[in-house]
């Protein structure tokens, strides 16, 4: 593996660590905000970057290449209603689908095409993740002003099951 795709390769498992830590702080303020449902869609969402994470490390792995496990970064973002909580979310996929992106271009120059084919579940997932950020964003502004819509929304994403991620590209059952 061409060194450059393996370093950027390296970076994404922190990026992936990170995102979980960022999708726990997300859940700490619906909980303080006394929305569980949302909190639940939360945690669940931190338990798939953790294994997108754990996905590229044992391909790192499996590959010959060393893994890096570089300091993760305490997230920082403060906010003042669940819409900017969303919002963030939204900018956050689309910061690892960029991020995700590189690494593809990279290993595309490199005609690593191996690396390629790993990536593709991540690159279909990354457009999955900003479709429900997106519509997250959608319902809270069409029903996150009323309390009983705001209610069902909430008790609608307490109900997200975890499906662990299989670099194959498929969830496991």
């Amino acid at each position: 593996m061409e060194t450059k795709v393996a370093n950027l390769l390296n970076e994404q498992v922190n990026k992936e660590f990170y995102s979980a830590y960022l999708y726990l702080d997300f859940a700490n303020w619906f909980e303080d905000a006394g929305l569980s449902g949302f909190a639940h869609w939360y945690e669940v969402q931190a338990q798939e970057e953790r294994d997108h994470a754990l996905a590229i490390r044992r391909y790192l792995c499996d590959s010959g290449v060393r893994v890096r496990l570089d300091a993760v970064a305490r997230p920082d973002k403060v906010f003042d209603s669940s819409l900017s909580v969303l919002e963030a979310g939204l900018a956050h996929e689309r910061y690892v689908s960029a991020s995700i992106n590189e690494v593809y271009a990279a290993a595309a120059a490199a005609k690593d095409f191996r690396t390629m084919q790993f990536l593709d579940a991540f690159v279909k997932e990354q457009g999955e993740e900003e479709k429900n950020a997106e519509d997250l964003i959608k319902k809270m502004k069409l029903f996150g002003g009323d309390a009983r819509s705001l209610y069902l929304m909430d008790k609608d994403l307490a109900a997200r099951v975890y499906a662990p991620f299989n670099a194959g590209g498929e969830a496991n059952a």
